[in-house]
């Protein structure tokens, strides 16, 4: 069976390998040299440079000068029997008296060494005396103060920027007593979710439950950068959990550190860190949060040094080499990750005033405008170094997703300005809705996947999301299709639904099938997994937000209670191998995303619509809010997709 860690972990993901920190021991205490011992070391070798220097001083009385650094005053001879005129020649001033000055210096000079040895030599004796603990404590403070210091040159003031207007951020009680005991118990999920990952696996990436100790995947590299406390920060600060988010703020303000030698994913960290960031920034107003997004962000810009200026999948945090996943395309970059950096990008140069963010993700869309589409259809793969297509395969689940969903959330962060975006939105929705959208033999509404002018009849769990995302931009869309899109929206949901409730566990597997008599049901083993995704929940909020049709809510009940007891356990949640078995195992992974976006979005589901209001937020692909930048307020106004 395929370990589920191997396949697309999150909203709008791709499949990285899962080469966790066991593959790849260390060995740490076979090689490393006792610390009192390197001290010593260090110790013998300045003692034998004191000596050397004693003992290989000049001889004064083999050399009639030392030289300290001071020259021979030259003065001008005068001649005094000829009236005291200057006759042009010099006299060494002083060579006697310099002699015995010489002399002195050099004996002052022995016994400053002698002294620094004998120094030396009696802190060697006292470092001698203390314990292996007290050495290797004394190590770390200075360790830290250098990474203090490095702090310190990296953390260049911010221009002030004035905040938009920011509504709906502490609210969305429900009157109704039954919706707010289901909302109180989701904040209780969160909260197990949240506690266990803060007492076995603070400062990991993610979580194992059942092991109880951290765990990562590739996409963020050999590093420990707390990827569940970025991406849990803005759900723990709606759902009011303030105590909890302080300790996250605590964290990434004493150990969130960019300088690593670490090999991550450019997309990944941009939708969960920065947007994450970002997000706890407006939310709380918080400087140290805009300050991290931004040093961050830094670190992926040598990502974009491609002949195109289309970016890496991945980029040293550290050197700044950047390359592509070895399976991709002939070594392609991919449409959902280089299209889902827009969002961020823009938001950081409003912030900074540094048009470099919006400029490489312009720079990618003006590319693309350019480039021939087969059918209107944007293949999933172009190379870097070329600026072609790769192989002709057109997804709206993984591998493409989230590039469209960005064109929409483009135009909507801009208050609707960016024009450009909605049209690069309207066109490629129309050429999806021909080539790729189609109802089943049992009336099931489905998104299929186009590959080498075929179209295959499977939907993923990532292509769930559609619906919320016709149904948010079916206003403003051609031809007065408003009503279309958001009917559009909710047969899609329909779809994602009967694909959870045709299951044991009543929760959705990773793929489904629309062959013969198979429908909205999963086919090969390795696609029946559940690993709390939230795509499905993203939908049914949305369609609530535009509807408020209550079967929406029932539905979301229905995810929420089957979560709750196949894949919580005493350390947290755990993704499950098989929605179809009575007694499935565990994949012993809590992704970072249920945090990040299935418990927000539940959350979201059961709360009034005044918190966070579709008017004023834009939700980025890991479901962090940004705020609308409207025109009167945002630096890019200059800008021609701004006006």
């Amino acid at each position: 069976m395929t370990t589920p860690a191997l396949l697309p972990l999150s909203g709008r993901r791709l499949p990285p390998l899962n080469l966790g920190a066991s593959a790849f021991p260390h060995h740490r205490a076979t090689l490393r040299l006792s610390e009192k011992f390197i001290l010593l070391l260090i110790l013998s070798a300045f003692i034998t440079l004191c000596f050397g220097a004693f003992f290989f001083l000049p001889d004064s009385s083999k050399h009639k000068r030392f030289d300290l650094g001071l020259e021979d005053v030259l003065i001008p001879h005068v001649d005094t029997s000829k009236g005291g005129k200057n006759l042009g020649g010099f006299l060494i001033h002083g060579q006697g008296h310099d002699e015995h000055r010489h002399r002195e210096e050099e004996e002052r000079l022995r016994n400053k060494i002698r002294a620094d040895h004998e120094k030396a030599l009696e802190e060697a004796k006292e470092k001698l005396k203390k314990s292996r603990d007290e050495i290797q404590a004394e190590i770390q403070t200075e360790k830290n103060k250098v990474v203090q210091e490095l702090k310190k040159k990296d953390s260049k003031p911010l221009p002030p920027v004035p905040l938009p207007n920011l509504i709906g951020i502490n609210s969305g009680e429900p009157a109704d007593p039954d919706i707010r005991e289901k909302r109180n118990k989701i904040k209780e999920m969160m909260k197990h979710a949240w506690d266990n990952y803060r007492q076995y696996g603070w400062g990991h990436n993610e979580l194992k439950p059942i092991a109880r100790k951290g765990h990562t995947t590739n996409i963020f590299g050999n590093s420990q950068m707390g990827a569940t406390i970025v991406d849990a920060l803005d759900t723990l600060y709606i759902m009011g959990l303030h105590d909890e988010f302080r300790e996250g703020q605590e964290w990434i303000d004493k150990n969130l550190d960019f300088g690593v030698n670490s090999e991550v994913s450019v997309f990944e960290v941009n939708i969960r860190f920065i947007g994450g960031l970002l997000a706890a920034y407006y939310l709380s107003g918080q400087e140290v949060f805009k300050i991290k997004a931004v040093q961050l962000a830094g670190k992926l810009l040598p990502a974009f040094n491609t002949p195109t200026g289309i970016p890496w999948a991945m980029v040293n945090l550290k050197s700044g080499v950047g390359r592509n996943w070895g399976w991709a395309s002939a070594g392609s970059s991919i449409l959902a990750e280089f299209g889902t950096l827009h969002m961020e990008f823009v938001h950081l140069s409003y912030l900074t005033g540094d048009p470099v963010y919006y400029n490489k993700v312009m720079h990618i869309r003006k590319l693309l405008q350019k480039m021939d589409r087969p059918n209107g259809l944007y293949p999933n793969y172009l190379n870097p170094r070329t600026g072609r297509w790769g192989q002709h395969h057109t997804s709206v689940g993984g591998l493409g997703d989230s590039f469209y969903e960005y064109l929409l959330k483009a135009w909507l962060m801009s208050d609707k300005m960016d024009t450009e975006a909605r049209k690069m939105y309207d066109d490629a929705i129309e050429a999806i809705e021909k080539h790729l959208i189609r109802k089943s033999n049992g009336g099931l509404t489905f998104i299929g996947e186009w590959k080498n002018g075929h179209l295959e009849r499977k939907m993923g769990h990532l292509t769930c999301f559609a619906g919320g995302m016709f149904a948010l931009g079916a206003d403003g869309s051609r031809d007065d299709k408003a009503g279309h899109y958001l009917q559009l929206g909710a047969e899609i949901a329909h779809t994602c639904h009967e694909s959870y409730d045709r299951t044991t566990l009543k929760l959705g597997p990773e793929a489904f099938k629309f062959d013969g008599g198979v429908e909205a049901v999963a086919v090969r083993q390795n696609e029946k997994y559940y690993i709390l995704r939230p795509e499905v929940i993203e939908t049914y909020w949305y369609m609530w937000r535009f509807t408020h049709d209550p079967k929406y809510r029932q539905w979301g009940w229905e995810a929420t209670q089957a979560i709750d007891k196949y894949c919580r356990v005493s350390g947290g949640f755990s993704g499950v191998k098989d929605v179809y078995s009575s007694s499935p195992t565990y994949d012993d992974v809590q992704q970072s995303f249920f945090l990040a976006e299935t418990l927000k979005y539940l959350y979201l589901l059961f709360s009034n619509d005044d918190l966070l209001p579709l008017d004023n937020w834009v939700f980025n692909t890991e479901a962090h809010p940004l705020p609308v930048l409207h025109l009167a307020n945002t630096t890019l106004s200059g800008n021609p997709a701004y006006r």
